[in-house]
């Protein structure tokens, strides 16, 4: 059965980086989808970013500019690159690797 655990998440000021990553044990197909999502206190979870198994990657436009999917097909592992951090990216992330879902990291974006 595949699991897939989050890190990296914090708090960090306005303006700030933090790095996400999420690594799946089991048997993993590198063509899967693989994405990051978000979930702000009291709203739904949306998409952050994705990245298909051919590569192609796409970001909800709030995000674009300042963070960046990547993966590492041989370590089984996803990473969410956040600059230029903003209060409003406040909110649980959580990766996902085809229809697994992670448990979520908090990240806080706050002075």
């Amino acid at each position: 059965q595949v699991q897939v655990v989050e890190s990296g998440g914090g708090l960090v000021q306005p303006g700030g980086s933090l790095r996400l990553s999420c690594t799946a044990s089991g048997s993993i197909f590198s063509a899967l989808v693989k994405g990051w999502y978000r979930q702000a206190p009291g709203q739904q979870r949306e998409v952050v970013a994705v990245i298909a198994g051919d590569g192609i990657i796409k970001y909800v436009d709030s995000v674009k500019g300042r963070f960046t999917i990547s993966r590492d097909d041989a370590k089984n592992t996803l990473y969410l690159q956040m600059d230029s951090l903003k209060p409003e990216d406040t909110a649980v992330y959580y990766c996902k690797f085809g229809s697994t879902w992670g448990q979520g990291t908090l990240v806080t974006v706050s002075s």
